[in-house]
């Protein structure tokens, strides 16, 4: 899918699928260098992170096994509340093991903080995060966050995995939404 599929619903493009490759290099050339010998398993949180796990994992120089969770977060509307249910589970036993939690986004931190808790209470040997975006301006809670891709304002963005009603997610690049879309 292209800008001009979609060209009509776009307010505009916040990151180019060139910035999103560069930045994701610079990312797995860090992750090769701090896991150098050690045996690395990446954490996807579906749905939205699909896209930044494949391209990151397509480009590390070493092996890494891969699984992936679902949690949903409850709150009123389009607002999480820091409650989440486990939809769908590691396969993975996380024992001894070096994670990297990978996610395209990190908004309120709220769900984010509450996974990493979750996976450090199962015993690895480390537990960091990876995001391709965060919102510093939406922070509830403060993340210690390892591999930032970018930090962009407190707005609503499709792409690269990101989706409004599930639409927009297969988009190369990262833009907002004209108002009309989401106000119909």
């Amino acid at each position: 899918m292209e800008a001009s599929d979609v060209a009509g619903d776009l307010e505009n493009i916040l990151l180019t699928e060139d910035q999103l490759g560069a930045r994701l290099d610079e990312i797995a050339a860090q992750i090769d260098r701090d896991y150098a010998g050690k045996d690395l398993l990446l954490v996807g949180v579906l749905k939205g992170a699909v896209m930044v796990m494949a391209d990151l994992a397509r480009r590390l120089h070493s092996h890494v096994e891969m699984d992936w969770m679902a949690v949903s977060s409850y709150g009123s509307g389009t607002k999480s509340s820091g409650v989440v249910r486990i939809l769908k589970d590691l396969d993975a036993d996380l024992t001894g093991r070096n994670v990297l939690i990978v996610e395209d986004i990190i908004d309120s931190g709220l769900t984010l903080s509450w996974l990493l808790s979750n996976l450090r209470s199962r015993g690895p040997a480390s537990v960091e995060i990876a995001a391709m975006l965060r919102k510093p301006d939406a922070a509830k809670t403060e993340v210690d966050v390892r591999y930032v891709g970018f930090d962009i304002p407190n707005e609503f963005v499709v792409g690269y995995g990101l989706d409004y009603a599930e639409k927009y997610r297969n988009l190369p690049f990262v833009g907002t939404l004209a108002p009309h879309v989401y106000s119909s």
